[in-house]
């Protein structure tokens, strides 16, 4: 078992979770050995380019994604996370590279999705309609609805070589944060990645939890290796 994280009263709490903590529910996430995504090239259903080239074939991944997300459930460490904000309120900053629901259908109220949200959508042209909650199935071309201006519906998801969102608010909380957790992240994946190493120059304490040690190892307090599930309920303590 871990070492108990005590949090005292005046601390500030960052948290960023990756796709391990969604792979315990069983959602797939990761891409294979040969580069697919489930079954699918990346550069196929995650680019701008690939909207452009075949908006139909993208949908009908983002279809497939939203019917797999749909049938998991959160697990303990998302619970546990969902407790954690409960005692900290405000204090707490959750931040996840993951675009599906779970988080919140575990009780976080408080969640910044820097890759976006897999059940949003947004018009293609940015015309000021702005994103809205959409869980439609949008697998063939006539399905794929339109904005009042004309534009085609896109999914709410940062697609490679895009920008991930909330960029200026996360890097006011990491400005603020006395600890720093990243949960279920290999540390590959930028700028997500350089998050420890931007709150370490001020000195916070800084964890890692998941089951195999993150590329950016060196750079945590303290690793601590196990499921995010079985890790996380109970790692920490508030103090009152």
């Amino acid at each position: 078992m871990a070492e108990t994280i005590e949090i005292r009263p005046e601390e500030r709490v960052f948290v960023l979770t990756g796709a391990g903590v969604s792979a315990e529910s069983g959602l797939p996430t990761f891409r294979d050995s040969n580069g697919l995504w489930n079954g699918y090239r990346v550069e196929d259903v995650a680019t701008p380019e690939a909207w452009a080239d075949d908006a139909e074939q993208v949908w009908r991944f983002y279809a497939m994604r939203r019917g797999d997300a749909l049938s998991c459930e959160p697990n303990p460490a998302h619970f546990a996370l969902a407790e954690l904000e409960h005692e900290l309120g405000d204090r707490l900053f959750l931040c996840t590279q993951n675009v599906d629901p779970l988080h919140e259908r575990a009780g976080s109220k408080r969640v910044t999705h820097m890759h976006g949200e897999l059940f949003r959508s947004r018009c293609e042209r940015e015309c000021g309609r702005g994103d809205f909650a959409d869980e439609g199935i949008y697998d063939c071309a006539d399905k794929i609805p339109r904005c009042e201006c004309g534009g085609r519906i896109r999914p709410h998801i940062v697609w490679f070589g895009e920008m991930p969102m909330e960029m200026g608010r996360i890097a006011d909380e990491i400005d603020r944060c006395t600890v720093l957790m990243v949960v279920g992240s290999s540390g590959t994946v930028h700028p997500a990645a350089s998050f420890v190493l931007w709150a370490s120059r001020r000195r916070v304490r800084t964890y890692y939890v998941g089951p195999e040690r993150p590329l950016n190892a060196e750079m945590f307090t303290q690793i601590v290796l196990g499921k995010a599930g079985e890790v996380l309920p109970g790692l920490f303590r508030v103090a009152r």
